[in-house]
């Protein structure tokens, strides 16, 4: 229970205790003027029921206004629920958006890095055979310059 509705409980026992004390007080009958009528009826019956009309009157528009709120803060609950729904929805397309973007670089560079792959081993293939036909060539000219110094030797000889 919050603080008014003690203090709210409080006062009502006042009033209630007051008017329990001062009953005779309350009852006694007088003259009541309404300005273009008089009429003969206990003042303190009166005061006493108009304070209790206007105690319901205040009370009927705490409520009042408290519903009111209440259904104002369901509206906007509902409105940032869809707002919130939608930036889910957003950050998801978003993540999904990079995730693709992200594959598709790594598709590039591997396609990048099978060309290089297969522009490097033709560089070495034709190296190989550039190397193969040096060696063939060396070995061609070693054997014709032993080819020549055994005919001189055999000249000689």
């Amino acid at each position: 229970m919050g603080f008014r509705s003690i203090l709210l409980i409080v006062l009502l026992a006042l009033v209630a205790g007051f008017a329990a004390l001062n009953w005779a007080a309350f009852t006694s009958s007088t003259t009541l003027s309404l300005g273009f009528t008089s009429l003969h009826a206990p003042l303190g019956l009166v005061m006493l029921g108009l304070s209790a009309l206007l105690a319901l009157v205040f009370f009927g528009f705490a409520l009042y206004v408290q519903t009111t709120s209440l259904i104002e803060s369901r509206k906007q609950m509902k409105a940032l629920q869809a707002q919130r729904e939608l930036a889910d929805k957003a950050e998801s397309s978003r993540i999904t958006q990079l995730q693709q973007s992200l594959e598709a670089g790594f598709n590039r560079q591997a396609a990048q890095l099978e060309a290089h792959k297969t522009e490097l081993t033709a560089r070495i293939d034709r190296l190989e055979q550039t190397h193969a036909q040096h060696l063939t060539e060396t070995g061609n000219g070693l054997s014709a310059a032993l080819a020549e110094l055994d005919d001189r030797i055999a000249r000689k000889g």
